[in-house]
């Protein structure tokens, strides 16, 4: 099946993201949001990601406005009624995302294809909240959505075989590489990352580097773009902390355990960028400085 209409739930920083790409690759793109506020905030998001294509001569000014024009915001979930394939890029709590397609499921025809975001829970789960496990899947961005090329496309045990392929098929038209995987917790990269981005925090418990020590020893010795703790500031030490401990629960491994001192963290607040603070200080975005530990 061509997948021409496309539906985003959610116009965050992920949702917002997807919508742009798929608009980008020539689909209609219908993004829906709780409110018109947030909606709006989203789309401006969108707009300036677009200008700043077009300020560095990559994207010009004629086919930003087919991207643009190709892009319609909504707070109407029925508007997403006539997709080929919807995406969730909502909350990652199963509470919300239950609701969601619950509603979509006795809202879209049959051929649509229902796929979520979500980066740790479980795929299978939310196929059952719908009459089509056959046509659930997972399809996993990452963050920046323009920027990053992967996307994980994790099946169930119940997912067509046609529909795995409709969603492979898509991730390539969207410009991103697309690695198939299954609906086990973390999936591939963070069943990879999130263990080793513990095992930083359990080395800096454990005295056995300082936090730009550790950072140096990943970027310099192993060639990573950002050291261990940095991505945790990065991606938000809560998010971690939560992930970790869905992968625990799943899995029930020591390394999947979040170690204490990221729960402290969490619980003061001090979850990275986002906070202003981490496991370094960002008083001065442009010059972050490792916190103090003693």
């Amino acid at each position: 099946m061509a997948i021409e209409k496309v539906g985003v739930v959610g116009c965050g920083l992920m949702g917002s993201g997807i919508a742009q790409i798929a608009a980008a690759a020539g689909c209609q793109v219908t993004v829906r949001e709780v409110n018109a506020v947030v909606l709006e905030q989203g789309l401006q998001s969108i707009d300036k990601n677009l200008q700043r294509l077009v300020d560095k001569g990559t994207l010009s000014a004629g086919d930003r406005d087919q991207i643009r024009g190709r892009l319609h915001g909504t707070t109407n979930l029925e508007d997403l009624k006539d997709c080929d394939l919807i995406i969730d890029a909502i909350i990652e709590q199963l509470a919300a995302k239950r609701e969601v397609w619950t509603a979509l499921d006795k809202i879209c025809p049959k051929h649509t294809i229902f796929a979520s975001n979500t980066s740790s829970l479980s795929i299978t789960e939310m196929a059952t909240f719908t009459q089509r496990p056959d046509r659930f899947l997972g399809l996993h961005f990452f963050n920046p959505v323009p920027v990053m090329k992967l996307i994980e496309v994790i099946r169930t045990i119940a997912t067509d075989k046609k529909v795995e392929e409709d969603a492979v098929a898509f991730a390539h038209r969207v410009g991103k590489t697309p690695v198939r995987t299954t609906d086990r917790t973390g999936f591939i990269v963070n069943r990879l990352l999130v263990p080793f981005l513990l095992d930083a925090i359990r080395a800096l418990e454990e005295g056995v580097g300082s936090i730009e020590d550790i950072d140096n020893s990943m970027k310099l010795g192993c060639g990573h773009p950002m050291g261990p703790l940095t991505l945790l500031d990065f991606v938000g030490n809560d998010t971690t902390y939560y992930i970790a401990n869905i992968m625990f629960d799943e899995f029930k491994e020591k390394r999947f355990a979040p170690p204490p001192l990221l729960k402290r963290m969490v619980l003061m607040g001090w979850n990275g960028r986002k906070a202003g603070k981490g496991f370094y200080d960002y008083s001065d975005p442009a010059k972050p400085k490792p916190i103090s530990l003693a």
